[in-house]
């Protein structure tokens, strides 16, 4: 019964890791890609972009992005965030 909890409990973990939003702040190429949505190129210009700009204030702000608009970023919207974890340059 013990070992049924404990794998139900790990069950339920990964999925919420699963669901949970990508900060663009401070996701990797790697991290960025595995949305659907952001591919390997997207991914890199999003790192790119905050290398030389700073953190962005808004998940809007990918908007200044090549390849970025408001169709996109409707469906991106929920899986990404600005918020949770320090902002990489």
């Amino acid at each position: 019964m013990k070992r049924f909890l404990s794998f139900l409990t790990l069950g339920f973990t990964g999925i919420n890791l699963a669901f949970a939003a990508v900060n663009i702040n401070t996701a990797t190429p790697a991290e960025l890609d595995g949305v659907k949505g952001i591919g390997p190129a997207k991914a890199q210009a999003i790192v790119d972009y905050r290398s030389k700009n700073g953190p962005f204030k808004s998940v809007d702000d990918l908007k200044n992005i090549k390849g970025f608009g408001d169709k996109n970023l409707a469906k991106l919207k929920g899986e990404l965030t600005v918020t949770g974890g320090e902002a990489k340059k």
